[in-house]
């Protein structure tokens, strides 16, 4: 018996993977149109969507990395990002800038561990 829970699992990803009551996702725009506060916000929106349906919440954030094509995004993003958390929540983070995404229009993907409820 495994003490991994695996969530919309397919043969290259698992939407949320959990051990040890740590969530573990990752997410990327709904699409590839937008500036980079609407980007930033869809991998918000479902981020908090995935963690409410995994008995966590934003306040329950214990480490995010940010993957940005562009640092000019980096004024943009962090205001969404800071809207978006609760005050006084703000978890350990890293913000990087990659070379590219899998989608060319995608400007940002995050990758966050939670604590479970």
């Amino acid at each position: 018996m495994s003490d991994i829970e695996r969530h919309g699992t397919t043969a290259r990803y698992a939407d949320a993977v959990i051990h040890n009551g740590v969530i573990h996702l990752v997410e990327v725009p709904a699409s590839s149109d937008g500036d980079i506060r609407q980007q930033t916000q869809e991998v918000l929106d479902s981020l908090a969507r995935q963690l409410d349906a995994l008995g966590s919440d934003r306040s329950r954030i214990l480490m995010a990395t940010l993957y940005l094509t562009d640092l000019a995004d980096c004024d943009g993003m962090n205001a969404v990002w800071e809207a978006w958390l609760p005050p006084g929540c703000a978890p350990s983070r890293a913000c990087v800038q990659v070379a590219g995404l899998v989608d060319p229009g995608w400007r940002i993907e995050i990758a966050l561990t939670a604590a479970r409820s």
